[in-house]
């Protein structure tokens, strides 16, 4: 009897414990942030867990094939924190989303281009027209194609172009449904094995038309979680100062190519070549004058207003710098000493 007593007062006071587990468990904050396939340095810090081990937090990460997807998730509440090119955010500022810029995380360069299939018939790009080119819709391809299309003086109307998303651009692209594309990896290393570059985004930003990744918050989220959001770019910040400090170290048989390819489905022997693709700013660079202290604003103002030109979006505003915030960078900055 006294045994059986001592079970039921161990069972009792075990009971308040677990329960008070159980609701440690449940309080732990968490986020869901939205990410794309960019071969791009904070994926290795991404693959780490160093997100969460800088925050404390639980981190939902869910991948997206488009920024138009990420605009949408972003928009409805579901993800407090999102990857998007300048095109798609663009679109959205100009519909006055909630939305914060608050870390670029690449200046597009090699890393998106536009394919053509080697047995397509096209030597040069007037040979576009009557073509069917396929790009992902409101994305920073889809802006690159039409700003070079404009460049060579070539009427959009006179090609045949799609809308899809980079991974039924490969499996279109096998099939032989289409001509060209304009896309970024991993369906960019894929339709290059049967194609060549006609164009890409370096070239077409020195036609006066740059692109950029970067990362959004919500806005509420933002003001509720600030500290959040400056361990964030902290952390996206150091994945960054690491690569350009030494980006020999990121080699095609490197622990990062390995990480990288891993979350983006790119090849681990293209990571380098793609790397060395795009610019990836320091914090310092992010809260000067040329990105989030005046220049991001002019990009999305200039974006959107190309993008209206193109009938893709129906106003724009007057000033966009309600969209970009460089407060959060500048604290990791400080903290870092980055």
């Amino acid at each position: 009897m006294k045994h059986a007593l001592k079970i039921g007062l161990r069972a009792l006071i075990a009971v308040p414990l677990l329960a008070g587990l159980t609701v440690g468990v449940q309080a732990a904050e968490k986020v869901t942030i939205a990410y794309q396939t960019t071969v791009e340095p904070s994926k290795v810090a991404q693959a780490d867990g160093a997100y969460e081990k800088a925050t404390g937090w639980t981190i939902d990460w869910r991948k997206f094939d488009t920024g138009a997807e990420v605009i949408a998730a972003v928009a409805s509440g579901d993800v407090q924190i999102g990857y998007v090119g300048s095109s798609p955010l663009a679109a959205a500022a100009s519909r006055q989303l909630p939305i914060e810029t608050f870390f670029i995380a690449v200046q597009i360069g090699a890393s998106e281009a536009l394919v053509v299939r080697d047995k397509a018939g096209i030597a040069k790009p007037q040979d576009l027209v009557g073509k069917k080119v396929a790009v992902p819709f409101v994305s920073t391809t889809h802006y690159s194609l039409l700003a070079a299309l404009k460049h060579w003086g070539i009427d959009p109307k006179d090609l045949q172009i799609v809308n899809l998303r980079p991974p039924e651009i490969a499996a279109a692209w096998e099939r032989g449904d289409i001509d060209a594309a304009y896309v970024w990896d991993p369906a960019l290393g894929k339709i290059k094995a049967s194609g060549r570059v006609l164009t890409d985004s370096a070239q077409v930003a020195q036609w006066g038309a740059p692109t950029f990744d970067a990362w959004i918050v919500r806005r509420d989220f933002a003001e509720k979680h600030p500290k959040f959001v400056q361990e964030f770019a902290r952390v996206t910040a150091e994945a960054v100062a690491a690569y350009r400090a030494n980006p020999n170290a990121w080699g095609a048989k490197s622990p990062q190519a390995a990480k990288i390819a891993k979350l983006t489905g790119a090849n681990p022997e293209e990571i380098p070549e793609l790397l060395a693709g795009s610019t990836f700013p320091l914090a310092k660079e992010q809260a000067g004058t040329a990105l989030l202290g005046g220049g991001t604003v002019k990009a999305i103002a200039d974006t959107a207003a190309f993008l209206k030109e193109q009938g893709k979006v129906e106003s724009v505003l007057g000033d966009y710098s309600g969209y970009v915030n460089p407060r959060f960078v500048k604290a990791a900055q400080t903290q870092a000493k980055l």
